[in-house]
């Protein structure tokens, strides 16, 4: 079980050189190919509406930006990563629909959280929007992130059948770390049966090859966001494994506190499924 290929979301207006030098980083670990992907955004008017004026639909200016995106991925892969590919999109009315619709033809996305309003699909990609349609698991690079060699992993466990999906899906990852550490944070009077599910999913990831030290935070009835990162941060590590649940409204993704932390974490990588 591997990461076979990767696909890459390029932002537009930033540069992607250091998630580039990630994805190139997964390729050579996972020995995976890698699909760059661009998608460029249509402006708004006032009501939220698809409003394209002449001069950004002017297919010199698309070509290119596109061909300026596609340079920078593959000058910053072709000696690291196998087999390239580079997709376009032109322009895409929801940025998490046009990459979701890509998704069929790779084992992980790798993308930044969002560097503009997260609910503001149309210009800056909805993070959330995109982790809950695409249907593979999502690697979040933060912005400062120069590199990744994911040795140290946490899995920030619920008994939900999005986390059962997220390690899961993880399994790539966890099996090539030197240290996974399984934590719940859980309420009082619920220790018991907390680490009875510890221990079975033990037992699981031991059958697929992966040693996991488990433990049990007391929650303190407040942000279990930040006891998770927390806990993160004491065990020094460099990703952090998480399920996203949340519910639609309207065009709105309306998430937890935690999933939302875990989306625009700036300290380290999240691998997140729904």
């Amino acid at each position: 079980m591997g990461y076979r290929t990767l696909l890459v979301h390029l932002e537009q207006g930033h540069s992607n050189a250091d998630l580039l030098q990630i994805a190139g980083d997964l390729s050579q670990v996972f020995d995976a190919g890698v699909i760059g992907m661009a998608a460029l955004p249509p402006v708004v008017d006032a009501d939220g509406n698809p409003s394209l004026p002449e001069a950004f639909v002017d297919p010199d200016r698309l070509a290119s930006e596109m061909e300026s995106m596609e340079a920078e991925f593959r000058d910053a892969l072709h000696a690291r990563a196998g087999a390239l590919e580079f997709r376009t999109a032109h322009p895409a009315v929801d940025l998490a629909e046009a990459i979701s619709r890509q998704a069929r033809s790779a084992d992980l996305i790798v993308t930044c959280p969002a560097r503009g309003d997260r609910h503001d699909a149309s210009r800056a990609l909805n993070t959330g929007a995109l982790v809950m349609q695409a249907g593979r698991p999502v690697l979040l690079v933060p912005p400062s992130a120069v590199t990744l060699t994911p040795a140290r992993i946490m899995i920030g466990w619920k008994d939900t059948r999005e986390t059962r999906r997220a390690v899961a899906d993880a399994v790539p990852f966890l099996q090539r770390a030197t240290e996974v550490r399984l934590i719940e944070i859980v309420a009082e009077g619920h220790m018991d049966a907390a680490w009875r599910d510890l221990d079975d999913l033990l037992k699981w990831l031991k059958h697929h090859g992966v040693s996991a030290r488990a433990g049990l935070i007391p929650s303190n009835g407040g942000d279990d966001a930040s006891q998770l990162h927390a806990a993160a941060e004491r065990e020094a590590c460099d990703v952090i494994v998480a399920g996203v649940y949340g519910h639609r409204r309207f065009r709105e993704w309306m998430l937890g506190g935690v999933t939302r932390d875990l989306l625009l974490s700036p300290k380290r990588c999240s691998l997140v499924s729904h």
